[in-house]
């Protein structure tokens, strides 16, 4: 790599350089910026060049069987030692209730003649396995420094295994409420994430996103209510943003959006052609495509279905019945049922190699706050 990165520039800033120091003292990386594990789009590739460019790269593991989850790490470890986040899931398994899902299919089944499709055709269940023994069993093996969860923490018997394996605790926090649980119930740093954020809210003991804060509200409220270090998440796509958190009282940022069109991205086209046109206004917090609260690029499913219909069963099972009209509308080259993760801050993605997105980010961050 030439140009800017080389000389000084070409090593990651020291995290000495920041305003605090704990996330990558405690965590073992350089830089205080972490790589949000965006399930389906986050793999070995990212989280790797992350890691290797000194913030914190993550493989979301939730959607993974337990052979994924060794490949994965197995490439990691080819290109970098250093420590990574495997995250996971720790929701209560959805119980499957007949007459939600007779009236979510009634409701889809315009769409489904429509598009010439059979109402009543067999769809393939699937389901999200959440945080179990095995799991632990893993960790314990693959070592891999940082575990990360999604949806609260596991019990604490599975939560103690994981510990004794090494791994520092990290979970998502979207209230203050939650904050307060998450350190009295085992966590090493608590991710903030602000209502901004894309893909799934982390919420767990509130069910209403209508109080749910934006990060500008939210971090510091959960700096003065907690000890431990507050990483901040939800709309942070640039220099701006993280220099803001600190300011905020954060002491490292999350960011997953703002890498959707890094080449290492395993964003689909459909995927990338929208975040690339999509506006400060294009993005809404729905239940349509899995069942929970999720924030995603409007598109036909989201404006027709609405956000938040009462309808759609529990997650992660809202999204079964979806399948078949996102797989017909896919290859037709459409995204009317695709479900388009991405936060508020999309129109600030940039088209750039991970590592060296992260770079940037750390040098114009440290440049802003004149460090």
């Amino acid at each position: 790599m030439s140009g800017i990165y080389e000389g000084r520039m070409g090593q990651a800033p020291e995290s000495a350089s920041w305003p605090d120091a704990r996330i990558p003292d405690l965590l073992g990386i350089e830089l205080p910026i972490l790589l949000a594990p965006m399930a389906g789009v986050v793999g070995a590739p990212m989280a790797a060049a992350v890691a290797a460019a000194g913030g914190l790269g993550a493989l979301p593991c939730a959607l993974l069987s337990e052979e994924q989850m060794r490949q994965e790490l197995a490439a990691v470890r080819r290109s970098t030692s250093r420590p990574i986040n495997m995250n996971f899931f720790c929701h209560r398994p959805a119980s499957f209730d007949s007459g939600r899902e007779s009236a979510w299919r009634r409701q889809l089944m315009p769409y489904y003649t429509e598009l010439g499709l059979d109402p009543g055709m067999a769809i393939p269940a699937s389901n999200i396995a959440p945080f179990d023994g095995a799991a632990c069993d893993l960790l314990a093996e693959l070592k891999p420094g940082v575990v990360s969860f999604h949806f609260g923490l596991p019990t604490r018997d599975l939560l103690d295994r994981v510990k004794a394996s090494g791994a520092k605790i990290l979970s998502s926090a979207t209230t203050v409420d939650e904050a307060r649980w998450l350190e009295d119930n085992g966590c090493d740093a608590i991710i903030a994430q602000g209502l901004e954020a894309g893909g799934h809210r982390g919420m767990f003991l509130s069910r209403d996103v209508a109080t749910q804060a934006g990060t500008m509200a939210l971090v510091p409220q959960m700096v003065d209510a907690v000890k431990l270090p507050v990483i901040a998440a939800g709309g942070i796509a640039d220099s701006r943003g993280i220099a803001a958190s600190f300011a905020l009282g954060a002491s490292a940022v999350q960011i997953g959006t703002a890498f959707l069109l890094c080449p290492e991205a395993r964003t689909a086209s459909l995927h990338r052609r929208a975040i690339k046109t999509v506006r400060d206004n294009q993005t809404v917090v729905t239940t349509v495509f899995s069942g929970r609260p999720a924030r995603a690029i409007v598109n036909r499913a989201t404006r027709e279905l609405r956000p938040l219909p009462d309808e759609a069963p529990a997650f992660p099972l809202a999204g079964n019945a979806l399948a078949p009209l996102r797989a017909k509308m896919e290859s037709l080259q459409s995204d009317d049922f695709t479900p388009l993760w991405a936060g508020q801050g999309a129109p600030l993605a940039r088209e750039l190699p991970a590592g060296e997105l992260i770079r940037l980010l750390a040098t114009e961050t440290l440049a802003r706050i004149g460090r």
